[in-house]
């Protein structure tokens, strides 16, 4: 299984320090630093989660910690709950509960509304990651 880093920075709360996080590219599919697919889901608003509750549980969402900061193509989202979730133009991301382990992607086009990422499609990867992210997972 190959990994590609394709952009990594976190920076922390304190002025001047940062330590490297990742987001990277698997097989064509964009994945968290621990190779977790990331997907999207058609029934989400622009810069707008609508899973939440039991849907979160199986969709566990991106999250940002708090004081992360949105750089390139990527933004936060508030969710209902108050946390803060990581999107990628606008789409929030989620993991999928059922993938198991890093790489696997079983969770693209369930219910014919979610969606892995791909590095390629319309949507690629900006060339700095989200600043502050957590697996969420």
């Amino acid at each position: 299984m190959k990994t590609k880093i394709l952009a990594a920075l976190l920076v922390a709360s304190l002025p001047g320090l940062a330590q490297a996080q990742a987001v990277a590219e698997n097989n064509g599919l964009l994945t968290n630093a621990a190779g977790q697919t990331l997907y999207t889901f058609d029934k989400d608003a622009a810069d707008k989660s609508h899973c939440n509750g039991p849907c979160a549980a199986i969709w566990p969402p991106f999250a940002a910690q708090p004081g992360a900061q949105a750089r390139g193509d990527y933004s936060l989202v508030r969710r209902e709950d108050g946390s803060l979730q990581w999107a990628l133009k606008g789409k929030p991301l989620y993991l999928y509960a059922a993938d198991g382990k890093p790489g696997e992607a079983q969770g693209d086009g369930k219910g014919g509304v979610w969606h892995v990422v791909k590095t390629g499609s319309a949507a690629p990867v900006a060339a700095t990651a989200p600043a502050g992210y957590n697996s969420g997972y």
